[in-house]
């Protein structure tokens, strides 16, 4: 099993900054990918942001350029950086870990963290 741990939400005007963090734990080997999505209300669950182990990222359309993900192996943990935040940018924003264990797949969800954007 591995347990995301999110942190970093809250509440920002628009055009504000927040970094989120996600720490991994437990059985984080061969994790291959970690990602951001989000949901906001009435809205289906979207991607934000996608990490690989080698470190190819990619991001929605909505936040290229504003929103940046990054990862810390040495503190098994990822980031997203998100800039010039918009008020369509509030959701609960989600962790996620990929893995692979003998050629079967697993998805990981952390708890979620709820970002405001609101003035």
């Amino acid at each position: 099993q591995v347990q995301l741990v999110e942190s970093g939400g809250g509440l920002v005007q628009p055009g504000g900054s927040l970094r989120l963090s996600c720490a991994a734990s437990g059985s984080i080997a061969n994790i291959n990918a970690m990602g951001w999505y989000r949901q906001a209300p009435g809205k289906e669950r979207e991607l934000v942001a996608h990490i690989r182990s080698g470190g190819n990222t990619n991001y929605a359309d909505s936040v290229k350029g504003r929103f940046t993900i990054s990862r810390d192996n040495a503190k098994n943990t990822v980031y997203l950086q998100m800039n010039s935040l918009k008020p369509e940018d509030t959701a609960v924003y989600y962790c996620n870990a990929e893995k692979e264990v003998a050629g079967t797949g697993y998805d990981y969800w952390g708890q979620g963290t709820q970002v405001t954007v609101s003035s």
